[in-house]
């Protein structure tokens, strides 16, 4: 037999013998379980447990006489069927091991991040894995940097929700635009993302910097609890706004910024939040 059919057969999952019986079958069938070892070279005392194992498996068919006869699968379909359940073997394969991976992740772990191409990559890849809602504060700037992945991502089902510092154009997501972002960059010296993926996992850092952008990454249910709720907390504060904009501007002047001022810290009212 060709040594190397029997080794593309073995790399199918045969056994040697069983690679032999299965050529043998090719070759001529149906035959007796007494002819396919005649044929194949497999001893007789194995030939009967072999057979019964392809057969068993799908890869050969057995007739109900009082002589069994034995057929083999055509092989398109015996490749077909070995792809189906090698699919079948990876998915359950993946899923098992993403959720060992979730359970065995150290969840209590803060992670730095150091430049901005890598925090935009380290949110993209969260919003590729999130599986019901995104919620992203962000600048105008860094959010065109994600404008496709978010995009993708509610195509596939995801709720987006974004505070928007500048006008932001995403026609897929709910945009909450904050007032203040001229005011707000002038404070903090730069710009920064927040990001939340189901509720499970958050980014939190500058990204103005350019390589010397900081930020962290996390899964701590002590952390992703407040800094979603962070996002949450300005959504409500732009609907209020949004309802009662003239009674609470009249208490707190212009886009609140009375409320801003009697929390700032220093003479100057400036934050700088730096490497």
């Amino acid at each position: 037999m060709d040594t190397d059919i029997l080794k593309i057969l073995q790399d199918l999952n045969f056994t040697e013998y069983e690679a032999k019986a299965y050529l043998a079958l090719l070759e001529k069938s149906p035959l007796s379980g007494y002819a396919v070892s005649l044929h194949s070279g497999v001893p007789r005392s194995k030939i009967y447990e072999v057979l019964g194992g392809m057969v068993s498996r799908g890869d050969v068919i057995v007739s109900q006489e009082s002589t069994p006869l034995y057929i083999p699968l055509p092989p398109s379909e015996l490749i077909a069927h070995r792809k189906h359940k090698a699919e079948q073997i990876f998915h359950i394969a993946q899923e098992a091991l993403e959720q060992y991976t979730q359970s065995s992740k150290n969840r209590d772990g803060i992670w730095n991040i150091s430049g901005h191409e890598a925090i935009i990559d380290r949110i993209k890849e969260g919003i590729k894995k999130a599986k019901h809602r995104v919620l992203l504060e962000v600048w105008q700037e860094d959010a065109e940097e994600l404008r496709g992945a978010l995009q993708k991502a509610s195509q596939d089902g995801i709720k987006i929700l974004i505070v928007s510092y500048g006008e932001l154009d995403f026609d897929f997501a709910e945009v909450y635009q904050h007032d203040m972002s001229r005011q707000i960059t002038s404070e903090y010296g730069g710009r920064w993302v927040v990001f939340s993926a189901d509720d499970q996992e958050v980014v939190a850092g500058i990204t103005s910097l350019g390589n010397e952008s900081r930020a962290a990454w996390t899964m701590h249910p002590g952390l992703v609890m407040p800094i979603t709720e962070v996002i949450i907390h300005d959504m409500y504060i732009m609907e209020i706004l949004h309802v009662f904009r003239k009674e609470l501007e009249e208490r707190f002047g212009p886009n609140l910024s009375d409320l801003r001022d009697k929390f700032v810290i220093g003479p100057l009212g400036k934050k700088y939040y730096r490497p």
